[in-house]
């Protein structure tokens, strides 16, 4: 399980698990809404990620 240091990464798998649950038991509207939340809020997370890995080290 993951951590509690990364939630926004947390509640996207959530969202993702979710979505296709949803979309297994035939809610279309739901599975879509999920999907889409966890799509912004992965995307959030890599964009942070991404800006931490180039701005995080820096040694003066």
């Amino acid at each position: 399980m993951l951590k509690k240091e990364n939630p926004m990464l947390y509640y996207s798998l959530i969202f993702f698990i979710v979505a296709i649950i949803a979309g297994l038991l035939g809610f279309g509207g739901i599975a879509g809404a999920a999907s889409g939340i966890a799509q912004i809020l992965f995307f959030v997370f890599l964009v942070l990620f991404v800006l931490s890995l180039i701005f995080g080290r820096r040694r003066l």
